[in-house]
């Protein structure tokens, strides 16, 4: 399997973390499961071939589809030959790109048809020759949906997320932005989908995944302190949650080719 990752062009980067594209070939028959975890991100997915990937609930998943922000882990699974081509959108791009209620993305995918009834751009994909032609072609096609209202609300709500990513408090958030904590859940809820408390949980535990990659820690004790939890108790059940597994487990057992997206050794 390889993965690699390109910058977005300097108009969307507002609302593009970045481009990546995802290919490998598995053996006739054979299998293989990859674990989502929530990193605090919707996306846009292109498969080249619809039919190597299904989703959490074993059905298959649209050519072209938009997911929003997922609660919880869930497993895909592939088959034969895929070629997966994606946009890492930041938090609050589904509202800044599509005029979307975040919320309404929470938890589930649509196809793109299905958000935009008119739309050419899956056979615009398929005509492309390689992925780099695919990256440019997904980048015209997101400049024209920039949308021009909602600038300050989006401002707002990108702040608020970049500052729970970095471990500021709530309370923090708030005075910052000058409002109540019910208009800032409002905030969290249209332009990103979760509850600032979830998004807080979540980039609590993308810190505490990235302390364990670096393998800059004594103990999971450690790791469990210095991401900001109570105890490593309160670490390992937040883990739980958003992985699947246990934190040492994760270490013995993942293979992580693209980040975020592993792959089980059994």
């Amino acid at each position: 399997m390889s993965y690699r990752r390109v910058a977005p062009p300097a108009a969307l980067r507002d609302d593009v973390d970045f481009f990546w594209c995802l290919e490998g070939q598995l053996d006739a028959g054979a299998r293989s499961a990859f674990t989502v975890m929530p990193n605090g991100q919707p996306g846009l997915i292109f498969q080249q071939s619809p039919q190597a990937f299904t989703g959490f609930d074993g059905g298959r998943l649209p050519q072209l589809f938009v997911f929003g922000q997922p609660t919880g882990f869930g497993q895909l699974r592939a088959t034969g030959s895929y070629c997966q081509v994606g946009v890492s959108f930041h938090p609050a791009a589904l509202r800044s790109l599509f005029g979307l209620a975040a919320s309404e993305l929470t938890d589930a995918h649509f196809s793109l048809s299905e958000l935009l009834r008119r739309t050419s751009l899956t056979g615009r994909l398929l005509e492309c020759r390689g992925v780099e032609e695919q990256f440019a072609c997904l980048a015209r096609f997101l400049m024209g949906l920039k949308r021009t209202g909602d600038h300050l609300e989006n401002a707002k709500a990108g702040f608020a997320a970049g500052a729970l990513r970095e471990g500021r408090e709530l309370s923090f958030v708030q005075r910052e932005l000058g409002i109540s904590e019910r208009s800032l859940e409002r905030l969290f809820l249209g332009h990103i989908g979760l509850t600032p408390i979830l998004y807080s949980r979540i980039s609590r535990f993308q810190n505490a995944m990235a302390r364990l990659k670096q393998g800059a820690y004594s103990s999971l004790t450690d790791v469990a302190y210095s991401s900001g939890y109570f105890d490593q108790s309160h670490f390992i059940r937040d883990f739980r949650r958003f992985s699947g597994v246990s934190p040492r487990v994760y270490l013995r057992k993942s293979v992580e080719r693209m980040p975020g997206f592993p792959e089980w050794e059994v």
